[in-house]
């Protein structure tokens, strides 16, 4: 049984763990942390983290980039293991994150879903078959109206994935208007769409003469993110010190 403490506890995905994990026999929400404690959460709830004392295993973070660094200072005093879902992070508290993994185990990943994780790798393989037979790659990812970054940290994971298989030979191409050209070779297309509720749709499109292959992932809910940090949180447990991502969950 996996002990866990939920930083973020009475947000939308500290919620969405917490129903997760009661119907999970293999873990176990043992206290939260938020900054009011008015819900029945079924566990205690800390207002201060320096107040928890509830014996754990990992902590799951989904708060706010505000929280994190006294997140990261309780889990080395306490050496409890990180899974670190909180984004927008500053290059500051980044640093604060490597140097805390020579002490900890962290886990951090731009995507939690398992699916898009799984993509990350098979992707790999694509562009070594698609790339020497000169086919084209674009990206397109779609969000909801009230997404603030354009493109998606997940379209970037996608990219980078696709350009490390490829030692780095592509060059990301946001925006097309400003310039009058055929495509160059070595580009790849990053094209956002935002509205209405989307939850993230993302697409990668090899496109070849005569021959197009998609790979398509779409979330129809936040908790496959919520699902991929539980998983995360079983497997972060048991590691050593270090920096993990999702890549080592999913093996």
């Amino acid at each position: 049984m996996t002990k866990i403490i939920m930083h973020g506890c009475n947000g939308h995905m500290g919620q969405v763990i917490t129903a997760i994990c009661a119907a999970d026999e293999a873990c176990e929400i043992v206290a939260g942390i938020d900054i009011v404690d008015n819900r029945e959460n079924g566990y205690p709830v800390f207002t201060d983290i320096d107040a928890c004392d509830v014996e754990a295993d990992v902590i799951i973070d989904f708060a706010a980039a505000v929280a994190v660094d006294k997140l990261l200072d309780y889990a080395v005093n306490r050496q409890i293991p990180v899974v670190l879902c909180t984004t927008g992070l500053s290059p500051k508290q980044l640093t604060k994150v490597q140097e805390a993994s020579k002490r900890i185990a962290i886990l951090k990943s731009a995507n939690m879903s398992l699916g898009i994780n799984t993509l990350l790798k098979l992707l790999k393989d694509a562009a070594n078959v698609f790339a020497p037979a000169g086919y084209d790659i674009e990206i397109v990812e779609k969000h909801h109206n009230q997404k603030l970054d354009a493109p998606s940290g997940t379209a970037l994971a996608l990219a980078d994935s696709i350009n490390e298989a490829r030692n780095n030979e592509y060059e990301y191409i946001y925006d097309r208007s400003q310039v009058r050209r055929k495509r160059e070779k070595k580009e790849l297309g990053i094209s956002a769409v935002r509205g209405g509720t989307i939850v993230g749709e993302h697409e990668v499109i090899f496109a070849g003469v005569d021959e197009v292959i998609e790979f398509r992932h779409t979330a129809y809910s936040k908790s496959v993110f919520a699902k991929g940090a539980v998983e995360a949180a079983k497997f972060l447990a048991k590691q050593e010190v270090g920096m993990y991502d999702m890549s080592d969950v999913i093996g």
